[in-house]
């Protein structure tokens, strides 16, 4: 399956070859990289006859190999055209859907919004991956990068490390450097807290003790604690659309209010803090998340329980609305079976990863559920990741 940041043709054998860094509809020379039986895949040599929607990028780091922003050379408006096309294409392809509702894009800002970011580090300097390379590019800027983050990754020094991740609160001001080195060969701003991924232990805290790196983000008016090791959305202003997006979907199916909510694959909390429920499960296997939310989730007393489990292990609480944000993975079988098993009267599925998604939906599909309403997220412009919100509610009449 083609990404974002692929275009498709067919060679004189007629066999599909999927070229990093085409546009739809140009005429380009090809260096072949991979080849199978049935595909190839390659990247551009020379574009021959340019797209119309072909653009010089706006960042001078791409020029100088910098391969974070995949279709940075494509308008805005043809990513999204793209990302949308892939979500309609997975949902109906690998879904086997008949049809999709009309997909809703919402556009984020397209520039200073990172808030972390992992870089390779090679002579302590910190550097982006280049296109198709593990190699490292020394960057003097990064467009996409938040300014309390692009400062720490041009200036920073992380001595014997690696590989090392940037991450603020961009609302906070609070910053923290993991390193996969030695904390004492790292400099940086006085205010950054620098934390060993090695001397880390995961778990170590019961949510009453500070783990040690922790940064707080503000996100729909709720403050949140995210240690290193715990997993966060890459800007506040996505977590919040993400939010508002899930909010909306319940809106649609006529949910709003919710008597009993579960967050399934809750993170630190993000959706079981900010959607409006009387009664709320949040479900999370990972020590480092589960411990913060358990402090994020604190404001809510008892009216929120908080399960340590993967979703596969879990036993379903009854519920009336079920919001579920897996990893790239997804959900799979088991996961829309358990989510399936709570009874929900509406179901909003957070996706990473469109291909995921469209599996999903269908076996939402086989399960007596249908597909109501779905939103791209833009949470990562410039690139080819999409980020989809789904909402589904039960067919009237079907087996379930």
């Amino acid at each position: 399956m083609a990404t974002g940041g692929e275009a498709f043709g067919r060679d004189d054998s007629g066999r599909v070859v999927f070229v990093a860094g085409a546009l739809a509809g140009e005429q380009v020379v090809v260096e072949i990289l991979e080849e199978k039986k049935r595909f190839a895949r390659g990247r551009v040599i020379e574009v021959v006859a340019a797209s119309p929607e072909r653009i010089a990028p706006t960042c001078a780091e791409v020029a100088n190999g910098c391969g974070g922003c995949d279709l940075a050379h494509s308008t805005l408006g043809a990513q999204r055209d793209a990302k949308v096309s892939m979500i309609r294409d997975a949902a109906t392809r690998i879904g086997r859907l008949d049809a999709i509702p009309s997909v809703n894009v919402v556009e984020l800002a397209t520039v200073g919004f990172r808030t972390t970011l992992r870089a390779g580090v090679a002579g302590g300097r910190a550097g982006l991956r280049r296109r198709g390379s593990n190699d490292l590019v020394e960057v003097a800027a990064c467009e996409v990068a938040h300014p309390l983050v692009e400062e720490l990754l041009v200036e920073g020094r992380f001595g014997d490390a690696s590989e090392v991740m940037i991450r603020v609160g961009s609302r906070t001001g609070e910053r923290m450097v993991l390193t996969d080195g030695d904390p004492s060969t790292v400099s940086v701003p006085d205010d950054v807290s620098v934390v060993s991924r090695d001397d880390l232990l995961v778990g170590a805290n019961d949510g009453r003790q500070d783990p040690g790196g922790v940064i707080h983000e503000m996100v729909a008016g709720s403050r949140f604690r995210i240690s290193p090791r715990s997993f966060f959305q890459t800007r506040p202003d996505g977590a919040e659309a993400l939010v508002e997006a899930v909010r909306r979907g319940i809106d649609t199916a006529g949910g709003s209010s919710p008597r009993r909510l579960v967050d399934l694959c809750c993170g630190v909390g993000l959706f079981a803090a900010t959607v409006e429920a009387d009664r709320v499960v949040a479900v999370e296997s990972n020590r480092s998340s589960v411990a913060d939310a358990r402090v994020n989730l604190a404001g809510l007393g008892q009216r929120a329980k908080l399960v340590r489990s993967t979703f596969e292990r879990w036993r379903p609480d009854p519920a009336d609305v079920v919001v579920a944000d897996p990893s790239r993975s997804g959900l799979g079988a088991i996961g829309v079976s358990k989510v399936s098993a709570t009874g929900a009267e509406v179901v909003v599925l957070v996706s990473c990863d469109v291909a995921a998604m469209g599996r999903d939906v269908g076996l939402f599909a086989d399960q007596g559920y249908a597909l109501v309403s779905v939103e791209m997220i833009d949470l990562f412009p410039n690139t080819s990741h999409a980020e989809v919100v789904s909402t589904l509610v039960p067919v009237a009449g079907a087996p379930r």
